[in-house]
């Protein structure tokens, strides 16, 4: 049975759904952006007039104001963009019960049926396309192919409102002309590796010679090279099936720069009800507990630390957090964000070894007090009931990572 997979995209996600609660405002070039008072100032999308006069995703709101004059700004709206990201899959799970989300913005659906062609796609993803743009007033870009990663080069190819087909027979003569920084995950470090070994395009590191990409790039160079030559069968994850979640994370850039030990350990507290709540939220405990930090020249620097029992109790996570960094990056001051993450996750149902010298009746009370303040948050906000450790910082404390964090693509191999 042929595959027939579809990527869709909604364009300009956040900027288009802005737009419709705007009416006023669509008719001028409008971004939606961070807040620059609490350093997260950058543009998130924008519509397509502040696109033509040059605001990229990514600029700093005043570089945007300078390269746009009368450019409309306005924060982004993360729980209208899930309503509207639930409201998609909805429309697409009406034609799969195989739909792989890729963000909130992105999904993969798989739509192979026996005697289903490529072109039977082309018309059902043109049918999404139109009832996406009737229904919700949004539009998207559908890429159709054999495979996951053709799909989506197909929904980044022509844009807005388009559906383009990548046929498997004769790919080469569409795609292996464009730039290898095209491919799903060949970022600009890959692109310069690529570059210096004189691979410019989809086509040169398809015929490229492997064990030379191997040697360059290690595994991720077959990975790539695969791609390019049409080689992936990935599934796309069915709607019935949980993806195999490999961490739960927050970061945050601070409304000031990080200077002391006293301040960080306010940050990773902060991080850590996050954490520690999204955990429970989803029945998971980690054993592996990961911090990161920016520097204020913006270099990065990671380490992690493997715990003998799993947990999801926010004080643990929170003190092996701030004992890695102690040991490890206090001279790395001042600091411009800082990230925490759980991996190596278990049910938190499952059974565990008792150890005779850990006091389990101490950490029961312990996650019966965490269950407390997360039913009471669910209630009244995340804001209601702090540490006084966080509250020590003002400004800190009013940050919100659980409701109010940037949520990015999922991985690839997230399945």
């Amino acid at each position: 049975m042929e595959r027939v997979i579809l990527h869709i995209d909604a364009n300009s996600f956040y900027a288009s759904v802005e737009c419709l609660y705007r009416p006023q405002e669509r008719r001028y070039p409008l971004s939606v952006c961070g807040d620059p008072e609490q350093r997260h100032g950058i543009v998130l999308a924008s519509n397509a007039l502040a696109k033509l006069r040059g605001v990229k995703t990514g600029m700093a709101v005043w570089q945007a104001k300078q390269t746009c004059p009368g450019l409309v700004v306005v924060p982004p709206d993360y729980q209208l963009y899930l309503h509207f990201s639930k409201m998609l899959r909805e429309i697409y799970e009406q034609y799969s019960d195989r739909v792989e989300n890729f963000g909130l913005d992105e999904c993969w659906a798989d739509v192979s049926n026996p005697g289903f062609s490529i072109e039977d796609g082309r018309r059902c993803a043109n049918e999404i396309r139109n009832r996406v743009k009737t229904e919700l007033g949004i539009t998207v870009s559908v890429g159709v192919s054999n495979n996951k990663i053709f799909a989506k080069l197909g929904s980044d190819y022509k844009k807005p409102d388009a559906v383009t087909v990548i046929p498997p027979d004769h790919f080469q003569d569409m795609i292996w002309k464009l730039p290898a920084s095209d491919l799903l995950y060949v970022g600009p470090k890959t692109t310069k590796k690529l570059r210096d070994c004189n691979i410019l395009t989809i086509g040169d590191l398809a015929r490229a010679y492997t064990p030379m990409l191997e040697y360059k790039l290690g595994k991720n160079g077959l990975m790539l090279q695969a791609f390019a030559n049409g080689w992936d069968r990935a599934p796309v994850m069915p709607t019935t099936a949980e993806a195999a979640i490999k961490s739960v994370g927050n970061s945050t850039t601070t409304p000031f720069d990080i200077k002391t030990l006293e301040e960080a350990r306010c940050v990773y507290y902060m991080l850590a009800e996050s954490v520690g709540a999204r955990m429970r939220e989803n029945g998971f405990r980690g054993r592996c507990i990961s911090i990161s930090i920016r520097t204020a020249d913006l270099y990065t620097y990671s380490c992690q630390k493997t715990i003998d029992v799993p947990t999801n109790i926010t004080s643990e996570i929170a003190e092996v957090a701030c004992r890695l960094f102690a040991e490890r990056y206090q001279r790395y001051f001042p600091l411009r964000s800082v990230g925490l993450s759980c991996t190596s996750l278990s049910m938190a149902q499952a059974p565990m070894q008792l150890d005779m010298f850990d006091n389990h009746a101490k950490r029961e009370k312990l996650e019966a007090v965490d269950s407390a303040i997360d039913g009471i948050r669910r209630r009244f906000g995340n804001q209601v009931i702090q540490r006084g450790i966080v509250l020590a910082e003002p400004a800190i404390a009013r940050i919100n990572p659980k409701d109010e964090h940037t949520i990015h693509p999922v991985a690839f191999f997230a399945g």
